[in-house]
């Protein structure tokens, strides 16, 4: 008898569908260790959202650990004659500036040419420019064969020539024209020349202008600039002159900046409230959990939080000591709440006392500093949410041996099946045809009798 090629051949018998069945059963056995696996990658992922919000309320804590916020400086203006900027270096104060000239560029033009694309240079040449009272040059080389055109591309390609070039039409001919890239009388152009036979002359009979320094007046004193961009007339401010006129600059505490700090802090602080609570709530209808309910993780990120927020700082004095004082409540939720009116008062009336209760002190890190280092410390590589996370890759690892192992002794089961299924077939089919066999031996024997 031949060997039996396909279970089932000999015995007539659907044995590679029992064994389908069979295979599938014993595979079951893997379906809680991934639904265990896909558990760990949730809690992964459920612990980075933890993390993400964590570090977003770190950086609004940073903010308020800088003391420097508290020491910025705005500028408020009014009138449409400059507009100002404040340094750190800048010193509260208010000024009164009155602009009577803007700075300008000068501008001179050549004589006529009439046709600007036709060649004006027999040979290469320098062109020359002059600036203020003719002290200071600049040259650019012109090839020979230029037109007005090419001297004009020459010009503007230069980075050094001092001045930008442009064609215009008097509506006769085509006229070079010339301004100055910088702004006052110093750098304003007051001449040019050719090194070779001039193409043209500059025409200066009706359209030079010169370039003029701005001339402006602070708190009555007389200030000049070669520029609109005026520095050091008031220490540590910028001033931009949009115009001739009257304008008021005053400079003062950055209050703005100090009550947006504070309020992200505590929006940041809510948010990774919010963030917490999705990832432990439980619906008693339903039945669903968030991926980390009753995690001890989330527990103890929570309790830190709350024991740096309510535990205040000490002072010495009348200073800060707790959040209620600058207008923030911890409620009975856990959320923070922000009293604008009252952190309005603070932040315009007390703004060392704030300073030294977010930023601190000497050897006092101040509130901010606290959560700052709270924070860093569960994020650090050895803190509370790196060993959850690490926690959860160790129980993922072991798991995918666990499936391994198991998939190994599945493997070995189902080759066993497959190899009794296979005795079991060829048995059969021997007795299939011992059968047939005797069947005929009976149906001949029952012949020669008559039967």
């Amino acid at each position: 008898m031949g060997a039996i090629s396909s279970l089932g051949i000999g015995s007539g018998l659907d044995l590679n569908g029992l064994l389908d069945q069979l295979q599938d059963a014993e595979r079951e056995k893997l379906v809680p260790i991934e639904q265990q696996v896909e558990t760990e990658q949730t809690k992964i992922s459920a612990y980075g959202q933890l993390e993400s919000a964590l570090s977003t309320f770190q950086d609004s804590a940073s903010a308020l650990a800088d003391g420097s916020l508290f020491e910025s400086l705005s500028t408020n203006v009014s009138g449409e004659a400059v507009s100002a900027a404040a340094d750190e270096t800048a010193m509260p104060g208010s000024y009164n500036i009155t602009v009577d000239t803007l700075a300008t560029r000068g501008t001179l033009a050549s004589e006529g040419v009439d046709d600007a694309e036709a060649a004006l240079t027999t040979v290469d040449q320098d062109m020359t420019f002059a600036f203020g009272d003719g002290s200071e040059t600049t040259t650019v080389a012109i090839a020979a064969d230029s037109s007005l055109e090419d001297i004009r591309d020459a010009i503007n390609a230069d980075e050094t020539a001092g001045v930008n070039a442009t064609i215009i039409n008097d509506g006769t001919q085509d006229r070079l024209a010339l301004s100055s890239r910088e702004t006052g009388a110093d750098a304003s152009i007051s001449d040019f020349t050719f090194s070779d036979a001039a193409p043209f002359a500059a025409d200066t009979a009706n359209t030079l202008q010169d370039g003029t320094d701005a001339a402006l007046n602070v708190n009555g004193i007389a200030i000049t600039s070669p520029t609109n961009q005026v520095e050091g007339a008031i220490q540590g401010v910028t001033l931009n002159l949009q115009s001739e006129g009257d304008s008021t600059v005053a400079v003062e505490q950055d209050t703005r900046a100090v009550r947006e700090a504070i309020t992200s802090f505590v929006d940041s602080f809510n948010a990774l409230k919010e963030s917490t609570g999705e990832l432990t709530s439980f619906n008693q209808e339903t039945g669903e959990a968030g991926p980390l309910n009753g995690d001890s993780t989330v527990r103890t990120v929570e309790s830190r939080m709350r024991s740096v927020l309510s535990g205040g700082i000490a002072q010495e004095g009348d200073g800060f000591s707790m959040l209620s004082q600058v207008g923030i409540s911890l409620e009975v939720d856990g959320t923070l709440s922000l009293d604008n009116d009252k952190l309005n008062d603070v932040v315009a009336n007390d703004q060392q006392a704030l300073s030294e209760f977010f930023a601190g002190s000497g050897d006092n890190p101040g509130l901010a500093g606290q959560v700052n280092t709270a924070v860093e410390q569960m994020l650090s590589s050895s803190g509370t949410v790196s060993g959850a996370i690490s926690g959860s890759e160790n129980r993922i690892e072991s798991l995918g041996d666990r499936y391994t192992s198991m998939e190994q002794s599945i493997g070995q089961t189902i080759d066993r099946y497959r190899t009794q299924f296979g005795q079991l077939d060829g048995m059969i089919a021997e007795m299939n045809q011992t059968s047939s066999y005797l069947t005929e031996q009976f149906d001949s024997l029952d012949a020669q009798l008559g039967r």
